[in-house]
């Protein structure tokens, strides 16, 4: 009861500043829904497997569907809804240029309140449980769909969206051949909700290989390894700037490189540092938006390479995120070329790979009716009570 009175009262600390920059966010610019000029383009899929997590799948196939085509699995943020951000970021406008398919998983307020992805909770960042399992189900559900090429399949996200996508390609570097991390966390940078706000208000240092350890610990996977963007605003206030420095020592550590880049140069203004391996292949790079808050950096207007529409932590800064990520990715080649993957395409899983596994996870049904997985030693209900006892949640 002691650590949980101490978890309280740091929580507080951070409350009035979390719903600052919630209040902040809604202030700045009207607010960000899908109106009738900008519907939705997004289908949802149901039976995509258990969905231990209870999360929604949303996807989109474009027209020109490219033979074998990639497939990128987009996380949107706290507050937002899948069509939200696909509608702010342009992946669907993406999609319809190179021809790819998209899946978006949603989160949903029975989960959490804002809903953002449980980044932060053991029991949906491990490989084969919770969240995390279901994202992987959504995926072999495209794959079986759309002829998904097993060696292009890619993960982004922004903020907590962006600390899922680190915890995809940690706990299935088999299935990632690549993810982008825009305002995002290290993977298990936090495992409580008050080490979330830990992580995202102050920040949290580790030794790289600290940080590594925990990206080999999350599956039997060896390597190879997947390649990893970054992206982040110097003067984001909601998760700060150093998390990127954290996230960078945590992949150079598992890609074996050197912490300092062999690159770095300037592109739409802003500077790039690139990691390469010993083949001289580009397999880490950093954005630093500099001046800029938290959200994903847009290019909006009629250039060829712009994308997307401005809203609540989607912003204007002269600089498409989502295509920079996608010519990372090798995705906006007009001829799709998979050599440059250098991975090892593997068969689909087994099934255990697939679901719960049984004996070690829990399901608890809500009044609401629906699922949510948790660890037999989960405390997860007995903290929530004490925190709507004082006053932290509803």
């Amino acid at each position: 009861m002691q650590r949980l009175g101490r978890m309280i009262h740091q929580l507080n600390r951070y409350r009035d500043q979390w719903e600052a920059v919630m209040k902040a966010s809604s202030l700045a610019v009207p607010p960000f829904e899908i109106t009738p000029d900008a519907p939705s383009r997004l289908t949802e899929v149901t039976e995509f497997g258990s969905n231990p997590g209870n999360l929604r799948m949303l996807a989109y196939v474009p027209e020109n569907l490219a033979p074998s085509p990639a497939l990128v699995v987009v996380l949107h943020g706290c507050t937002q809804t899948a069509a939200g951000y696909d509608h702010g970021a342009g992946w669907s406008a993406l999609a319809d240029r190179y021809g790819f398919v998209l899946v978006l998983p949603e989160q949903v307020e029975a989960n959490n309140q804002k809903r953002c992805f449980n980044w932060f909770r053991l029991g949906d960042i491990r490989r084969g449980r919770g969240e995390a399992l279901s994202i992987r189900q959504m995926v072999e559900r495209a794959i079986r769909d759309h002829g998904i090429d097993r060696s292009r399949i890619f993960a982004t996200g922004l903020s907590a969206g962006g600390a899922m996508t680190a915890t995809m390609l940690a706990t299935y570097p088999d299935i990632f051949a690549g993810g982008a991390i825009v305002a995002g966390l290290p993977y298990q940078c936090a495992t409580s909700v008050s080490e979330a706000f830990e992580c995202m208000f102050q920040g949290r240092t580790r030794p790289a290989g600290e940080w590594g350890d925990l990206v080999r610990n999350a599956s039997p996977h060896r390597g190879p390894w997947p390649k990893v963007s970054v992206w982040h605003g110097s003067a984001d206030a909601t998760v700060r700037h150093m998390n990127a420095g954290e996230i960078i020592k945590q992949w150079t550590n598992v890609h074996g490189l050197d912490p300092q880049p062999d690159r770095s140069e300037t592109v739409d203004g802003y500077p790039r540092n690139v990691w390469t391996d010993a083949a001289g292949e580009e397999v880490i790079e950093e954005y630093v938006i500099t001046g800029m808050a938290h959200g994903t950096p847009l290019a909006t207007g009629d250039g060829e390479n712009s994308y997307g529409a401005a809203g609540p932590f989607l912003l204007e800064a002269g600089i498409s995120s989502s295509y920079h990520i996608a010519k990372f990715w090798g995705l906006t080649e007009t001829a799709p070329d998979t050599a440059h993957v250098k991975r090892t395409v593997r068969p689909p899983p087994p099934d255990a790979d697939l679901e719960s596994p049984s004996g070690r996870v829990t399901v608890i049904r809500r009044s609401d009716g629906t699922r949510k997985p948790a660890s037999a030693a989960d405390i997860q209900s007995t903290i929530t009570q004490a925190l709507r006892a004082a006053g932290l949640m509803k």
